[in-house]
């Protein structure tokens, strides 16, 4: 009862200043000011007042709200954990089989070892005890591009 009081007296106030408005030959600003004064009786006549003033003091729809909040927490923070994992189960796998055809090369007939984890104890090459091989394989080169 309070709650359709007050509203009315917002739209009498409202009107009030539209019709000042109005007098200072300032139509246009009168009309949005007659337009929002309305709004509270409008409000008031359709129902929407009575069942805020309800819904404000019933206990079920705070619990309603409330239960609405972890609705709403709860996706909020899946959504952030799917971001930062990188997307949903099904875009995890494809990448995962996506990472592993690229193991293969193209031309590949099986898959490559990628890099290897232990260490080579021993030279790639031997060291070679005379300078007049070192010298013969220049010569070959040289050969082979027609030098």
């Amino acid at each position: 009862m309070i709650a359709e009081t007050i509203c009315s007296a917002v739209s009498a106030a409202g009107l009030g200043i539209a019709a000042v408005t109005a007098y200072r030959k300032r139509f246009l600003s009168a009309a949005r000011i007659a337009a929002y004064s309305l709004v509270p009786i409008g409000l008031v006549m359709t129902g929407v007042v009575q069942w805020l003033a309800d819904t404000a003091f019933s206990v079920t729809a705070w619990a309603g709200f409330g239960v609405l909040g972890v609705s709403w927490l709860l996706f909020s923070t899946t959504r952030a954990v799917e971001r930062r994992r990188g997307g949903t189960r099904k875009e995890r796998k494809e990448a995962k089989a996506a990472a592993r055809s690229d193991a293969v090369a193209p031309a590949a007939s099986a898959p490559s070892l990628g890099p290897g984890t232990r260490v080579a104890n021993r030279p790639a090459t031997a060291p070679r005890s005379g300078s007049t091989d070192d010298f013969s394989d220049i010569e070959a080169i040289l050969k082979k591009h027609g030098i």
